[in-house]
């Protein structure tokens, strides 16, 4: 089976419903406020209302308390959490089985701290000094192809149409992450649907 497809950082919804038409299946909305494609909650919600069950909706999160974060997946209707910044393990067991962590991977220490989180799914992404994601830099399939035989892995990071098809097979995950590699040409709040055509038909390819 091709691994899901989650486009993240989306902002509107004419991209989220543009994504669920090629055959997304999650899309993630960005609520940290140091974000180019942080959303309001009354945005989140009217694309979680828009999508229905059509897709997953994932708010991106970072470290938030407990119960804000329980309180935002409830008002802005969110099927799910991923959590991106420095949150503990004991913060995302109240949140299971609808959330899951993101770890910032560089090397094989950052590995095994992705391993130690509870939930059966864990997201890679790369490492870059300050910023916790959509940077367009690709994790070393090295590093992270043992933990996608234990664990539910979707696996971001600078993927785009033109590469993803080669970390699939790298990697074997059971989801790919793309935000930066789909997006229009310096408009980081916008998606290019053809580039999301052509991503989706990658990795089912």
């Amino acid at each position: 089976m091709p691994p899901h497809v989650k486009v993240c950082g989306v902002t509107n919804v004419t991209d989220a419903l543009g994504c669920v038409e090629r055959g997304v299946a999650a899309i993630g909305l960005n609520f940290v406020p140091s974000s180019p494609r942080a959303v309001s909650v009354e945005t989140a919600r009217s694309i979680a209302e828009a999508v229905g069950a059509r897709a997953l909706i994932v708010g991106v999160v970072a470290d938030l308390e407990v119960q804000t974060m329980l309180q935002l997946r409830a008002d802005a209707q969110l099927g799910c959490l991923q959590l991106h910044g420095d949150e503990p393990p004991e913060h995302l067991i109240p949140l299971l089985p609808h959330a899951y962590k993101a770890i910032r991977v560089a090397d094989a220490a950052d590995v095994a701290r992705a391993d130690a989180y509870p939930g059966e799914h864990v997201l890679v992404d790369a490492k870059v000094v300050g910023a916790l994601g959509g940077t367009g830099v690709r994790v070393d399939p090295s590093l992270v192809v043992q933990l996608a035989r234990t664990r539910k892995v979707t696996l971001a990071g600078g993927l785009r149409p033109d590469n993803v098809t080669q970390a699939i097979a790298a990697v074997h995950p059971f989801a790919v992450d793309v935000a930066s590699g789909v997006e229009m040409a310096g408009d980081p709040r916008r998606k290019d649907l053809a580039a999301v055509a052509a991503f989706v038909l990658a990795c089912r390819g």
